[in-house]
């Protein structure tokens, strides 16, 4: 088995990348599981810089193989913010409701045809020495409502539109989600990557 931890502290995207990861190959720990763990400051200028930042000074901690992920959400009209500041668009890291609101005003003008968005993710895979040995990303296109529907997802969910299903994530169940979100993505490209190293080096050992 493959030692791997995950480093999120959100539960929410915890489950989806539990259910992606293949347990039968990695053996996951969730950052929440491990009492030393540290607080890496998400200050780099892009999603790719936040997770290899998030994937390297944890794993050096820690001293084991870590696996980052950074994501957001990128406004056309609004020159590709919230972007890196998704989770404290507001003020406030992970207040979605304030998140959401404050993008509902900030495009309160903008008609239909110019709300265009996509949701990114890029994912990092640091070594237990910090070097980065594996990194993906992968994104999902939609437009941003003019209001909240839906209860299921989190952050912009209620907000994000997948136009081919006319519905947003936050209405969306989650297997539909899970196949369409820049998260899974992400990992349908990194998977292959990540099961080919673990073989390598069980190789080697």
């Amino acid at each position: 088995m493959f030692d791997l931890v995950l480093g999120t502290g959100n539960a929410k995207k915890l489950v989806e990348l539990r259910m992606m990861l293949p347990e039968e190959t990695i053996d996951l720990t969730a950052l929440s599981e491990i009492e030393n763990a540290i607080d890496v400051v998400e200050d780099g200028e892009t999603f790719s810089a936040n997770a290899a930042k998030k994937a390297t000074e944890q794993a050096k901690h820690l001293g084991r193989w870590v696996l980052a992920e950074d994501s957001g959400l990128s406004v056309d009209a609004l020159k590709g913010a919230p972007g890196v500041y998704s989770a404290r668009y507001a003020g406030t890291h992970g207040d979605d409701e304030a998140n959401n609101e404050k993008l509902l005003n900030e495009l309160a003008d903008v008609p239909m045809d110019r709300r265009g968005a996509q949701f990114n993710c890029h994912l990092c895979l640091s070594d237990p020495d910090g070097n980065v040995r594996l990194a993906e990303s992968g994104i999902c296109r939609g437009r941003i409502a003019t209001e909240r529907s839906g209860g299921a997802g989190f952050g912009y969910d209620p907000l994000f539109v997948i136009p081919e299903y006319h519905k947003t994530f936050g209405e969306l169940n989650l297997t539909v989600k899970r196949a369409l979100s820049h998260r899974s993505r992400a990992l349908r490209l990194f998977i292959p990557k990540l099961l080919r190293l673990v073989q390598s080096n069980s190789t080697s050992a």
